[in-house]
Parts: C-alpha cells; sequence; structure tokens
C-alpha cells in the first residue's frame, strides 16, 4: 500500500479535476498494462551490463506522455516535476526516503 503524501491529500480535497487529469484517469483505466508491458519485455534490457534499468511500464507510461502531448525527453521530465497528474499518472513519487 503506497503512503499519502501531504500532496495527495492537498489534491484530494479539489473541487474540480483538470482535462488533463480526467484524460491521465481515462487512459490509465483502459490501456491494458499488463499486456503491454508483455509485447515490450523480450526487448527490454535487463540491466546485466550499465546502469539499472528503470521499470518497463513506468518508461512506457513516460513515453505515451511524449506521444500525448508532443514533449521532448526534457519536457516530459520537466512536466513530471511540475504535473500532479503525470506524477500520478507515472506513478513518480518526488519524496526521497532515507533507511
Amino acid at each position: 500500500m503506497k503512503q499519502e503524501t501531504f500532496t495527495d491529500i492537498e489534491y484530494s480535497f479539489r473541487k474540480k479535476k483538470t482535462k488533463r487529469e480526467e484524460f491521465l484517469e481515462i487512459m490509465d483505466e483502459i490501456i491494458p498494462w499488463d499486456e503491454w508491458v508483455g509485447v515490450i519485455k523480450p526487448y527490454y534490457p535487463t540491466g546485466k551490463r550499465g546502469r539499472p534499468p528503470m521499470g518497463i511500464e513506468k518508461m512506457l507510461r513516460m513515453y505515451l506522455l511524449q506521444i500525448w502531448f508532443n514533449l521532448s525527453d526534457p519536457a516530459t521530465e520537466d512536466a513530471i516535476y511540475d504535473s500532479y497528474a503525470m506524477r500520478k499518472f507515472t506513478g513518480i513519487a518526488l519524496t526521497k526516503r532515507k533507511l
């Protein structure tokens, strides 16, 4: 279970959702993530050499954001930092955990 952040709590009390947030929620529901990840998995790097790869589903979600909103790689990164809806869609949390 994911722990809610203060941002999650703050956004839950908003009266209106943005069109972007509504669109991303619909896409999250209708896309068959397990099937798409299964198609990509045989071609995705395993991380035996170099830096460990990011999760397939997270990268797929970021790629779709690029396509849907016509973003470059740096612009996608900036949009994820700036937009709560995009962070929520990709599953990226900006908080750091110290162990």
